[in-house]
Parts: C-alpha cells; structure tokens; sequence
C-alpha cells in the first residue's frame, strides 16, 4: 500500500496517557505531534504505579490529549488516514481507556482502526528515527519488559532471550524505593550512581555462569537490600555517600549483564543492519555507553531513539499503526484490550502462562 498516510496514535498501557500524530510518505517518516501527560505526581506517594489510579486518569485525559495532539500538528480528524492504538500488553484499565476511544473515534470518523502491540511500537521505533532496514536485532529494555528481538519484518519478532523474572526498569523502581529515592527509579538512581563508586559493593552478575541470551536482575535487586541492610546494622543507617555508591554498584552490574547478553545475542544473530536499543532504561547514559561499546567490538551499527522517544509515547504506536496497515492489516469494533501479548508467539513462555496466556 503505497502513497502518504497519516495517523493517529493513542497509548496508555501504563501511567503516560500518550497521543501523536504522524505522517509517512515518499520522504519519509515525520512526527507532527507528540503529546505525552505524565501521572508521577499521583502515584508519588505509593512508591510506584497504583493500576486503578492510572485506569482513571487515563480515562479522563485520553481524549484531551488525542485533541491537543491533533491540535499541535493543524489537523482535523478528516485529514488522518488511520488510528492506531495499543491493544496491550499492559495495565488492563489502562489499556482499555485508549482502545474505547479509538474505537468511538473510529466509528464516529470511518477511518480504519489498528490495534499495536505496545512492544513492537518500541521495537519499530528505530524504522520510525532511521528508515532502518530489515532485519535488526533491538534490545527492548523497559519498566515491565526486556527482551532481544530480532525484528525481520513489521510483524515478524524472533525472540533471542530475555528475563526470567524482574525487568531492569522494575529493578530501577525497586531499588530506588529501597533506598528512599523518587519515582520514577531509574533516573533517580543514575543520578545518585553518578557521583558513587560502582566497585565499592560486590554486587552478583546474574545469569553470566550461563549460556544463552537470558537475563534475571531479582537477584541483583536482593543482593541490593542485603547491602543496604547490612549498614544499617552496622552504622545504624546509611549515609548520602552510602547511598551513592549502592546505586553505582547497582548500575554497573546492570550494565555488565546487558552488555555480556548483548554480545552474546549479536553472535547469534548473522546478517543484521544494526544493533538497537528503545525502552525507557535505554535512556539511561552509563548503559548506553555499554552497549555502544559492545556492538563496536561487533563491527554494527548501533542505534538509539531519541529519549524523548525511549519512554512510553504514541508517536512509536502511530508508526506501528502505519506499518501494519501498509501490510494490509485493520481491525474493528472486537479489538480486544489484552494484559499479556507475547510478540514472538512461537517462542516458550519466559514467565509462565495462566489462564489469560503467556505473559512474554
């Protein structure tokens, strides 16, 4: 399907309640838009994102910011070719906040409704900055997911590894709790790790004793605690130096397990045009760095969204949109809202399955 398509997408899996519109056409890719309403200031005192609370804000803002977004790129909803929506995996009410107002608008407008995969937004992200061409291998390193994928095509995702328990933005978030930081974590810990001393603690690199491509930072977040614990029964509490240095160990053994599976995930994956990485821990600078040294060692490319674009936004769910609707994929008014939505449905489950099915 050819020819200069416009959409419009719509994001919500988890607390940033998203909306952007963007064009694609015979020069390429352009964001018109980009609108993203954050809910840190309601999940603050919790120590972390209280689904229920963000169910309902993103119920009362996902219009607003679908009409600002179209507002900032000149646009009525007669000059969009499209809406896309992420379908899940995420927060349920979150979820659903967004799909209920694609379908209204689609239904209201006639335009055709395509439902994304919020993974495969962060994974097309790198198609959508640098007309990345087929295949690649992205490392897909957030708040709820990490994984290696080798992208083959817009709806082709071969996946070569990934955690076994926690995510590292999770182990972000944990840890910065632990230690009495803001949330979200994982920018309050780097901050913190920047003026620490990464060798001072012996922190575990988990899973390195292992072949494959396979990651696990549970462990990592409990050596973190034993760490803390033990000097404040030493010491009776911990000192800003302490703390420092905790979150500069906890970044380093990260950043030594990302980069180790990384390597590993690039020798086994022949014939790509490049090594990417999209996901709000790739906004972190130290793990960046890591990585751009390991696919150097490599001989490939290496690419990184903007970070503006790393975390959780709608332009990636608009681009996705358009990609799947150049294949000649819509769906209607039984798109269903989905908590779990593996995107390499071939590959065994890494968390388990329950009754709503595999959760990665």
């Amino acid at each position: 399907m050819s020819g200069t398509l416009t959409f419009l997408g719509l994001e919500s899996s988890c607390d940033d309640t998203a909306a952007a519109v963007v064009r694609h056409g015979p020069a390429g890719a352009q964001i018109l838009s980009s609108v993203v309403a954050g809910q840190e200031a309601l999940h603050a005192a919790f120590g972390g994102v209280v689904p229920e609370i963000a169910a309902r804000a993103h119920a009362e803002r996902i219009d607003l910011v679908a009409e600002q977004a179209l507002a900032q790129a000149g646009l009525g909803l007669g000059d969009l070719d499209g809406i896309a929506v992420t379908a899940g995996p995420g927060l349920i009410g979150g979820v659903l906040a967004a799909v209920m107002c694609a379908k209204g608008l689609a239904a209201a407008t006639g335009l055709p409704l395509v439902g994304v995969n919020h993974l495969a937004g962060h994974a097309l992200t790198p198609r959508l900055t640098d007309a990345l061409a087929f295949p690649y291998l992205v490392l897909l390193v957030s708040g709820g997911h990490c994984q290696f994928l080798r992208v083959e095509g817009a709806e082709s995702f071969r996946r070569r590894g990934g955690t076994i328990d926690d995510a590292p933005g999770e182990a972000f978030d944990k840890t910065a709790k632990l230690l009495g930081l803001p949330q979200p974590g994982g920018p309050a810990v780097e901050s913190e790790a920047a003026s620490g001393d990464p060798r001072r603690f012996a922190f575990p690199r988990p899973l390195l004793d292992r072949p494959g491509c396979d990651l696990s930072f549970s462990g990592l977040k409990t050596a973190l605690l034993r760490a803390r614990d033990g000097l404040v029964a030493q010491k009776g509490g911990i000192t800003l130096q302490d703390r420092r240095d905790l979150c500069a160990g906890f970044q380093a053994a990260v950043a030594d397990v990302l980069a180790e599976k990384s390597a590993r995930a690039l020798a086994s994956s022949p014939g790509i045009s490049a090594f990417a990485v999209a996901g709000g821990v790739a906004a972190n600078a130290a793990i960046r760095d890591r990585l751009v040294q390991v696919a150097a060692r490599a001989g490939v490319p290496f690419l990184a969204p903007p970070l503006r674009l790393c975390t959780d936004n709608a332009a990636m769910i608009a681009w996705a949109g358009i990609e799947r609707f150049r294949l000649g994929h819509t769906d209607d008014a039984t798109l269903p809202a989905r908590p779990r939505w593996p995107l390499d449905a071939a590959a065994p489950a890494l968390l388990g399955s329950g009754k709503k099915g595999a959760k990665a």
